[in-house]
């Protein structure tokens, strides 16, 4: 970590490249590509939402942008799909601070899909199926791990979910790579998409605390049936699966649209957790916003997505995890860059490093080390008159 009074924009460069160069794939030993001009190409297309081939337009001293996407695609198959998960997770916690390794942290699971139009046989082949949104009912899935403590909110692990691959084997890789960092997580939180039978069974064999909310289902058996009387209680509950759990039933009385307070019903499913209902009531939403600044992240991360079309699904795949490698690697510096002095526990302040400044220093560094093209030659010159 830079040890400094203040940092520049080039310190800001060298630190994502030294994460990048250090836990990332691509090579470029020729004479004319080399590796830190990849990474710069990405930078400047990841920090203006443009593709590789209009970065590679507006810097001067890089080569094209099919000699870039050619080093990228040669370096990214998607037959070694899990080998570059591994090797973005290792750059995504690399910028873990020392500070809350021996801290109980929360965490969240989230699915994040990225609609998918395409018609291409091979990249329809690892595209998951879901409900019809935005105009189509094929996308590409990523599942991601976050971790917030206090200000700080990070995002550890991403999977790329194929159409293969159950709610389980998702779980099963995302915690994996959670227990196999330096972190104490007191609690993970799931929404609903989570809650099956084979979930809370590994989640009780691996005593993983854990919250997942759960539907409920039934007219009068099922769930249903345990939303009786009118305060908030826990008890145990058989599935239909044969799955036995904790369960909370928690009432609540929000106001409809008429202004009037009727009784609704949460159910969370509670593994090696003794908190009560009221617990896990006010704790829970905890988790609503823990995804929240989950798809804070995806939006935020969607502002330094690199534009593209290719058909490499892995080339797709690494343009998501490289825009949250950017925000993680951004909301580990603010932690120290605006830590506000004084005793107590460590504090941020909000207004100071904020990311559009943070992505303004990568691009200004990469257009200071590269240049900007700021002429274009004409093919049939001609006078201008300036009247």
């Amino acid at each position: 970590m830079i040890a400094k009074e203040s940092i520049n924009a080039q310190e800001v460069r060298e630190q994502v490249l030294e994460i990048s160069k250090e836990h990332l794939p691509f090579e470029a030993s020729g004479y004319e590509c080399t590796t830190e001009m990849v990474y710069d190409v990405l930078l400047k297309a990841a920090t203006e939402g443009i593709s590789i081939e209009a970065a590679c337009q507006q810097l001067d001293d890089v080569v094209d942008g099919n000699t870039i996407r050619h080093v990228l695609n040669e370096q990214l198959d998607v037959k070694q799909i899990r080998v570059h998960e591994e090797e973005i997770n290792a750059a995504l916690a690399a910028m873990l601070p020392e500070q809350i390794k021996s801290r109980g942290l929360e965490g969240a699971m989230d699915l994040h899909d990225e609609p998918f139009y395409g018609k291409d046989e091979s990249l329809r082949a690892v595209a998951s199926r879901g409900k019809a949104k935005q105009g189509t009912t094929h996308f590409m899935r990523t599942a991601s791990a976050y971790v917030i403590y206090r200000q700080l909110r990070l995002t550890l692990a991403v999977t790329f979910v194929l159409p293969t691959d159950s709610t389980l084997d998702v779980v099963k890789r995302l915690n994996q790579r959670l227990q196999a960092l330096p972190l104490q997580l007191d609690v993970l939180y799931f929404d609903k998409g989570f809650c099956s039978g084979e979930v809370i069974r590994y989640l009780q064999q691996e005593q993983q605390p854990a919250v997942l909310a759960c539907t409920i289902r039934g007219k009068e058996g099922g769930t249903r049936q345990l939303c009786q009387g009118r305060k908030s209680y826990r008890t145990t509950y058989t599935f239909t699966d044969g799955t036995t759990a904790a369960v909370a039933m928690v009432a609540t009385l929000p106001p409809g649209k008429d202004g009037q307070r009727r009784r609704k019903w949460l159910l969370f499913v509670v593994v090696n957790l003794d908190w009560s209902a009221h617990c896990i009531y006010r704790r829970y939403p905890g988790a609503l916003w823990a995804r929240f600044d989950i798809e804070c992240s995806y939006r935020i991360g969607r502002e330094v997505r690199i534009k593209t079309t290719s058909l490499n699904p892995m080339m797709r795949f690494f343009g998501f995890a490289f825009a949250l490698l950017l925000v993680t690697i951004w909301a580990a510096l603010r932690w120290f860059i605006a830590r506000i002095p004084g005793r107590g526990p460590h504090r941020i302040d909000p207004v100071r490093f904020p990311f559009h400044l943070f992505t303004q220093f990568l691009r200004r560094a990469v257009e200071q080390l590269r240049g900007v093209v700021d002429s274009v030659s004409l093919s049939c010159p001609f006078t201008i008159s300036i009247y």
